[in-house]
């Protein structure tokens, strides 16, 4: 797979002549805002003929499905399937048709039960191991209390099984782990999941949080650890101390500093992971009080002693510091050394220069990067260090004002908005960033995103660095090129699940 910069005058049936791949290939691996409209400095991926392709299962269809049945089922889209199958007309499929579906494999299929007399739906639930809520919603009851004797229920899978890990298209690059941070939806997690998890290694959950107490404030995580585990991905728990809509210092110093509480939270946070199927942690906790520094080391030591045993894996988020005495709320609790030794692996949040409330810039330049990298590898192992990677886009009014803040979208919008807006994408060399800009309502902007040439700068980066993996937040952002460009840069290693 290779990256062509459009120039002008270029459209895509040019492009896919040029190359001698088919169109539908390119519209695939692109997914362009506009099919009629480019603009020059967009890239695109443009495939060669050998490229595996993500994976697939097929599905025989049974009397009473529909296409949106289907969907709903195996959590994908409509468009999905449409894609993959010769449907003449969406609203006719018929009973033995074999469809394939996008997917590592299917997810398993609920059981049925008769009921007993005497049973009540929570004893089912308890019986089978499945969550009421679930039981209620797979079969539709709008009174859960009138059930009856000889009646048949659909009964949820208990635990999704770890399947193989599928194949994974793999390139020229080293083996990587490539963890993405996803924000719980709920049921949207699992057909994002589903779309893009042959590229990932990890799935960081977000996010659980707690009382002063220890008392864990847990989430709507079923769908995206089931979607996960199904893939092949080991789902990790993040644990944040955010309180309402932002990182609270306050309530991590609650934490740290009170034994009692911090062993209720660790004993609930054990009990989670094993109960829902998790493979591990991941401690985001930002803004953290400088003299709370090492209560927050020994914090993640105790937690360290209550996974091991159990096989968990402990990961933790840090600032993206460039030497060990770096002044600052969001830096001086951060420990690299600490942090370097206790955990399995450490998030370099490597991203947020260009920040929502600073002055326009490249979100995660290349160049201040590779400063943190250059401190960080002398206080943690590489084969610890996942780095962080921005799969968004940050829109500026220029001259900057202090006091405004930046819009955050996605990259497909940003590319689509300067189609719209008839100006071209430039490309910053020292940042290895794109940007533009525009005028709109009389107000210049600028806008900083990222794209194909900038992922892979970064992807060749970890690899100099001998790094782990990478990390992304997150896997909502849409930003189409991601998947495959990780797929076929990096040898994605799939974690051995339990």
């Amino acid at each position: 797979m290779q990256i062509y910069e459009i120039r002008p005058g270029d459209s895509l049936w040019a492009i896919a002549q040029r190359f001698g791949v088919p169109l539908q290939r390119i519209i695939d691996l692109n997914d362009p805002p506009y099919l009629d409209r480019l603009t020059p400095g967009q890239t695109l991926l443009i495939p060669t003929e050998d490229e595996p392709q993500p994976p697939t299962f097929e599905y025989t269809v049974q009397p009473g499905d529909t296409l949106w049945a289907i969907s709903r089922r195996f959590g994908v889209t409509i468009e999905d399937i449409l894609s993959l199958n010769d449907i003449p007309d969406p609203s006719r499929i018929f009973p033995g048709q074999v469809l394939i579906i996008p997917g590592a494999a299917p997810p398993p299929e609920p059981t049925t039960y008769v009921v007993q007399p005497g049973d009540t739906l929570w004893s089912i639930s308890q019986r089978f191991g499945v969550s009421l809520s679930d039981l209620i919603e797979l079969n539709d009851l709008a009174d859960p209390s009138l059930i009856y004797p000889g009646q048949t229920l659909l009964i949820p899978p208990r635990d999704t099984p770890a399947p193989t890990p599928p194949p994974v298209p793999g390139g020229d690059g080293y083996p990587a782990i490539v963890n993405g941070y996803i924000t719980a939806q709920g049921a949207p997690d699992r057909e994002r999941v589903n779309q893009i998890g042959y590229a990932l290694s990890y799935l960081s959950i977000f996010s659980y949080t707690f009382q002063p107490d220890g008392t864990l404030n847990t989430i709507n995580d079923r769908p995206a650890i089931e979607a996960a585990l199904a893939q092949g991905i080991g789902p990790l728990l993040t644990l944040t101390n955010i309180v309402g809509a932002g990182f609270n210092s306050q309530r991590a110093h609650e934490i740290l500093n009170n034994p009692e509480a911090q062993q209720n939270l660790i004993e609930q946070l054990v009990t989670e992971m094993l109960t829902r199927g998790y493979v591990g942690i991941n401690i985001d906790f930002e803004y953290v009080f400088p003299e709370d520094r090492e209560p927050f080391n020994q914090f993640m030591r105790n937690l360290r002693a209550a996974l091991e045993p159990e096989g968990l894996l402990l990961t933790s988020a840090l600032a993206p510091k460039v030497s060990a005495d770096q002044v600052g709320l969001l830096y001086e609790a951060h420990d690299y050394p600490a942090h370097g030794e206790i955990a399995d692996y450490v998030v370099l949040m490597t991203y947020e220069w260009g920040w929502q409330g600073g002055p326009p810039m490249a979100i995660a330049p290349l160049n201040q990067v590779r400063r943190v990298l250059d401190y960080a590898v002398t206080e943690i192992p590489p084969e610890k260090i996942w780095m962080g990677v921005p799969v968004y886009a940050r829109d500026w009014a220029i001259p900057w004002v202090q006091g405004t803040r930046a819009r955050t979208f996605s990259v497909q919008e940003a590319v689509r908005q300067t189609i719209d807006q008839g100006v071209p994408i430039q490309y910053d060399e020292v940042a290895q960033s794109p940007f533009y800009r525009y005028t709109i309502d009389g107000q210049e902007r600028e806008v900083w995103l990222e794209d194909a040439r900038s992922i892979e700068a970064k992807l060749e980066t970890a690899e100099e660095y001998q790094l782990a993996g990478i990390s992304l937040w997150n896997v909502y952002g849409m930003f189409p090129q991601l998947w495959p460009l990780l797929a076929d840069r990096l040898q994605i290693q799939k974690p051995a699940l339990p």
